[in-house]
C-alpha cells in the first residue's frame, strides 16, 4: 500500500480506480500555416464553437449548481468575445503568418502574463481562466472532446490540473473523485468539485505514471490518498460511507421540524441562491427563506444592462415560489472580480478595495436607480427585504435609503403600488464592524458576509493559493468583530445574521448562537446538518 498528501477541497470519501487524465493535447508542428487567410478563417470557426460551448457549460452549470458557479463560464464567455485577446490573436495570424494554434498560444500567453505581472493577487488568479479559454480553442482547432472512456466502475480522476471547463465535461458517470498535481483550494475548478460534490486534493506532489488502474481510497478529510488499500483499510472505508448514507438518511427526517435548541431557543435558517433556478434545492432542503439572492445573475454574461421588466420578473418569479416566506435580495455587487461588458471599469491596482457594490451603484446612479424600481415593484408579491453590500458608514447607508424613498415616490407619483420592505446592511468590512451599533440604528437587520470580512481583517486574499496557510477562518480579530456586531444589534433590537461560509461551520455554531446571533444564511445543502446541530444544543447555563 502505498500513501500520498494533498490539500483537500471537500471533505468526503470516494474509493475507485486511478484513471490518469492527459487532456486532448495540440500540436505546433504548424510553425507557419497554410495562409494568414486559412488559418484565421480556422481560428474564427474554432472561436465560434467554443463560445457556443462556454454558453452552454453556463447554462448546464447554472441548471445543475447555480448562478455562483455559472458565472465562471459567463466571464470566459466574455473574455472570448471581448476584442483584448481576439484581436491580439488575429495580429498574430497577420503579422507573424503562423498556424492558428502558435497565434491562440502566443496571445493567450501573453494576456496570462499580464495578469500575472498585477500586484494583486486576485488578478493574478486570472490567469487561469486564460489558461482555460486557451485549451479549449485548441481543442477546437484539434476537433478533440473531452471525455473520460466508458467505465463500468467508480473513478479517481488523477491530473497535472483540471481546468473548470473540464471538471464540467468530465463529471458525469462514474467520476468519484479528483486529484491533482497543481491547482488551489479556492480555485474556480475547486469551487465547481465542491458544487459538484466530489472529493478531491489538489497539490499532491507524489503523483506518477504508476498510478494508472490501481485501487485507491481517497479521503477528503484527512487530506490523503491510499493507492493498494489493505483489505482491513478498504473494509473501514466501506463502513464509514455506508455510515454516513445512514446519516444523510437521518437528515431527511428532519424536514418540516422546527430550527430549534433543546432549550427553546428559535433559529432562522435561510439559504443563499444566485438565482430562480436555485428554489428547487432551496425546497428540497427545506430552507425557512431566502437569506441572500445574489442579483448579479441578471447584469453578468450580457451584452447591456437588464431592464426594469426583466428585473421586475426575475424578483417575482422567487417571492411567487416562496409563497410569503422571507426572501432578502442584496443589490447588484458588481466590481472586482464582477464586470459588465457593458459598462467598461476603469483600470484599478486593486479592484477588491475599489469600486465594487454600493460604491459601483452611487457611481452608476440610473442603473441602480432601475434595480431599486423593480424591487420595490416586486414587493406586492412577497415577503421581500433589501440587502445593501459593502456599506461602511451611515452616510452611505442614509445616501442608499435616500435613494429607495425617492423612487418609491417616483412610482407612486406613477399610480405603481409599492410596499416599503425591510431594509438590512452586509457587515463585511472591519468599518462597518466597528460602527455597527451607529448603522444598527439606521436598518434592520445585519447579515455578517464572513467572506470578505475574513480577507478585509486579515488583510489576505482568500483567492491566494499561497497565502492558504495564513487564512484562519476562526482567527480571534474575525471572531470578536462577529460577536461585536451580534451586540450592537442586540443593542438597538435589530436581528443579526450571518450569511458567509462560517454560517454553515458546525464547529461554531453553539459559539454564533451564544454570541446572540439568530439567522444562518448558508448554502441549501448545509440547512438540514445545521438543523440537527442546533436540535442538539442547550444553550442555558
Amino acid at each position: 500500500m502505498r500513501i500520498a498528501d494533498g490539500k483537500s477541497i471537500l471533505n468526503g470519501i470516494a474509493i475507485g480506480k486511478l484513471r490518469i487524465y492527459r487532456g486532448c493535447g495540440f500540436r505546433l508542428s504548424l510553425e507557419r500555416g497554410v495562409s494568414p487567410r486559412e488559418e484565421t478563417a480556422r481560428f474564427e470557426l474554432a472561436l465560434q464553437r467554443v463560445i457556443l460551448q462556454q454558453r452552454a457549460l453556463a447554462a448546464e452549470t447554472r441548471e445543475r449548481f447555480g448562478e455562483a458557479e455559472a458565472a465562471i463560464f459567463e466571464v470566459h464567455t466574455m473574455i472570448l468575445e471581448d476584442a483584448l485577446l481576439t484581436d491580439s490573436v488575429r495580429a498574430c495570424l497577420r503579422e507573424e503568418g503562423c498556424s492558428a494554434e502558435k497565434a491562440v498560444c502566443t496571445a493567450c500567453g501573453r494576456q496570462a502574463q499580464t495578469f500575472l505581472d498585477m500586484d494583486d493577487p486576485y488578478m493574478q488568479a486570472r490567469a487561469a481562466d486564460i489558461h482555460d479559454i486557451r485549451q479549449a480553442l485548441l481543442d477546437a482547432l484539434a476537433g478533440n472532446a473531452v471525455e473520460l472512456p466508458e467505465e463500468t466502475e467508480p473513478v479517481i480522476l488523477v491530473a497535472e490540473e483540471l481546468t473548470p471547463s473540464e471538471i464540467m465535461r468530465l463529471g458525469k458517470g462514474k467520476l468519484c473523485g479528483i486529484i491533482t498535481r497543481e491547482g488551489s483550494c479556492n480555485s474556480h475548478s475547486a469551487i465547481l468539485a465542491r458544487s459538484m460534490n466530489l472529493p478531491a486534493l489538489v497539490q499532491c506532489a507524489e503523483i506518477d505514471e504508476s498510478w494508472e488502474g490501481r485501487s485507491a481510497i481517497l479521503d477528503g478529510e484527512q487530506g490523503r490518498v491510499y493507492i493498494d488499500p489493505e483489505p482491513e483499510l478498504l473494509r473501514c472505508y466501506e463502513a464509514r460511507i455506508e455510515q454516513e448514507r445512514e446519516a444523510d438518511e437521518r437528515l431527511r427526517t428532519l424536514k418540516g421540524k422546527a430550527s430549534v435548541t433543546r432549550d427553546g431557543r428559535q433559529v432562522t435558517l435561510l439559504a443563499n441562491i444566485g438565482g430562480p433556478e436555485d428554489i428547487p434545492a432551496l425546497l428540497q432542503n427545506d430552507a425557512e427563506g431566502v437569506g441572500l439572492l445574489r442579483s448579479e445573475f441578471l447584469y453578468l454574461g450580457r451584452s447591456e444592462a437588464p431592464s426594469e421588466e426583466e428585473q421586475l420578473a426575475a424578483y417575482r418569479e422567487v417571492l411567487d415560489a416562496m409563497r410569503g416566506r422571507r426572501v432578502v435580495i442584496r443589490t447588484c455587487d458588481i466590481g472586482a472580480d464582477k464586470q459588465l461588458s457593458y459598462l467598461p471599469a476603469e483600470k484599478e491596482d486593486n479592484p477588491a478595495l475599489g469600486c465594487r457594490a454600493i460604491r459601483f451603484c452611487f457611481r452608476h446612479r440610473e442603473l441602480f436607480r432601475t434595480q431599486l424600481r423593480a424591487l420595490l415593484r416586486a414587493s406586492v408579491y412577497g415577503r421581500l427585504a433589501v440587502m445593501f453590500p459593502m456599506i461602511i458608514s451611515p452616510a452611505e447607508l442614509r445616501e442608499a435609503k435616500r435613494m429607495l424613498q425617492s423612487c418609491r415616490e417616483e412610482l407612486e407619483a406613477e399610480g405603481v403600488c409599492a410596499v416599503e420592505p425591510q431594509i438590512g446592511i452586509m457587515i463585511e468590512t472591519p468599518a462597518a464592524a466597528l460602527c455597527a451599533e451607529e448603522l444598527a440604528a439606521e436598518c434592520e437587520f445585519f447579515s455578517i458576509g464572513t467572506n470578505d470580512l475574513t480577507q478585509y481583517l486579515l488583510a489576505l486574499d482568500r483567492q491566494n493559493a499561497a497565502l492558504e496557510c495564513f487564512l484562519d477562518p476562526h482567527h480571534p480579530a474575525l471572531l470578536r468583530a462577529v460577536e461585536m456586531t451580534a451586540k450592537a444589534g442586540r443593542k438597538r433590537g435589530i436581528e443579526v445574521g450571518i450569511c458567509g461560509e462560517l454560517a454553515a461551520d458546525l464547529s461554531l455554531t453553539e459559539r454564533f448562537l451564544r454570541m446572540g446571533i439568530s439567522v444562518l444564511s448558508v448554502n441549501p445543502q448545509n440547512i438540514l446538518p445545521l438543523r440537527q446541530k442546533i436540535r442538539g444544543l442547550w444553550l442555558t447555563d
